[in-house]
């Protein structure tokens, strides 16, 4: 008798299901204006939130992707922390001395976590020459020997500074992509002499172009990489210098970086004879503070859309409820005449809201295809990738089955309230 009973039930939900949606599609078709009017705030609303969120999501992974070609295992020393604003902070780390070579030396003899340290020095404003081609603006790095092993270095062509020419300080160049296409618009620039500071350099290496980025960490594409040794011969690298210095060190494998900091804080402070209440005067920093800002500010970004949007849906609910409310009115000698054979109050509250998510589920479908519609054209005209994630696909959809149970549930109630002979007689 149980199974025969669920099967009813089954079948009675089943059924009300069915005149749910032949109603729903009934208002939509019979009401066209006051439907679009009432489904366009729905869809808005939708549409406001979910292209907002996209948008906000496909700009965050875009720049911590950029951050992320550091490495998440990768310290950097440097004067200034990345926690702290640059404009408020400056006064506090601008008398900090810059990373020197004195460190990068102790610290290649002593970390015992490390896998690999660099250092590199970036002298801006360069101009780079072949022959009746120049480039402006291009800045120049000089690096130690292990950059490629801290840092992801691809090439495209060539090789890498060998370790003799490291320590020699050969007159040898490693271009950026887009550099190298400016200086040598025929792609034949590997083996190539060009001239900066009017001295000659070979070119050994040209990098792989990073691609469209919002933020360019380290602008490789526009770089020219020579050697340490050799960048002393063309500029002062000694602590007096007017150039920036970024001191790169990288954790051994299954070395938490946390350790690795704390066993080059106690290498660098002896170097620079800190005493031991002295104050560090160097920051280690670590890309998760950078990604960590990001996403923190990414976050309120999608807080404000949905504050934004939550206002269309607000009107778009009301409109929901109204329509609703003339549905029940104009079926209450129906709801009438099912309660009078039976039908019990669930049963017509649970249709009328049924009916009422169904409606704004329609428009939260419309409101996600058109920001599909519209981030397929921005993401090619822009030709920057913006994609809708599946979960905001889903948080647009819940958020539509959410207006619907909120804007549905006084009409339904009112339905399910009836009195069966005072509404027979309507």
């Amino acid at each position: 008798m149980n199974k025969f009973t669920r099967i009813f039930k089954n079948m009675v939900v089943l059924q009300i299901l069915q005149d749910c949606f032949r109603q729903a599609r009934h208002q939509l078709v019979s009401n066209k204006l006051r439907s679009f009017l009432t489904l366009l705030g729905i869809s808005i609303g939708i549409f406001c939130i979910i292209a907002v969120m996209s948008a906000v999501d496909s700009l965050e992974k875009n720049i911590i992707q950029s951050f992320e070609k550091l490495g998440n295992d990768v310290l950097y020393i440097d004067k200034f922390s990345w926690e702290e604003e640059p404009g408020s902070s400056y006064w506090k780390y601008v008398n900090r001395p810059k990373p020197s070579k004195e460190d990068f030396d102790a610290i290649k003899k002593k970390s015992k976590l490390m896998e690999a340290a660099s250092l590199m020095i970036f002298i801006p404003g360069r101009t780079i020459k072949y022959k009746n081609n120049y480039v402006e603006g291009s800045y120049m790095a000089g690096i130690t020997d292990d950059y490629n092993k801290v840092v992801k270095f691809d090439l495209e062509e060539g090789r890498y500074i060998s370790f003799s020419e490291f320590q020699i300080g050969t007159n040898v160049a490693i271009l950026g992509n887009k550099l190298a296409k400016a200086i040598f618009p025929k792609g034949d620039g590997l083996g190539k002499e060009i001239n900066i500071y009017g001295q000659h350099y070979n070119v050994v290496g040209i990098l792989k172009e990073e691609g469209e980025s919002m933020i360019n960490v380290m602008p490789y594409d526009e770089a020219i990489f020579i050697a340490w040794n050799n960048a002393k011969k063309v500029v002062n690298v000694g602590d007096d210098s007017n150039w920036g210095t970024l001191l790169s060190v990288k954790a051994k494998q299954h070395v938490d970086v946390d350790e690795l900091k704390y066993e080059l804080a106690s290498i660098i402070r002896p170097v620079r004879s800190l005493k031991p209440r002295d104050e560090d005067n160097f920051s280690i920093n670590k890309i998760s503070i950078l990604t960590n800002i990001v996403s923190n500010i990414f976050g309120i970004l999608n807080l404000a859309g949905l504050f934004i949007g939550s206002f269309a849906m607000l009107v778009g609910a009301v409109g929901v409820a109204n329509i609703m409310f003339v549905s029940v009115k104009e079926r209450t000698p129906l709801i009438g005449i099912k309660m009078a054979i039976g039908a019990k109050r669930f049963y017509i509250l649970l249709e009328y809201l049924i009916e009422a998510v169904i409606l704004c589920v329609f428009g939260g479908i419309i409101g996600v295809a058109l920001v599909w519609l519209i981030l397929l054209f921005v993401s090619k005209a822009l030709n920057f990738e913006i994609e809708m994630s599946v979960f905001n696909i889903v948080i647009g959809l819940f958020l539509s089955v959410l207006v619907g149970l909120i804007s549905g549930i006084f009409p339904a109630l009112k339905a399910s309230r009836m009195d069966p002979v005072e509404a027979i007689r309507k």
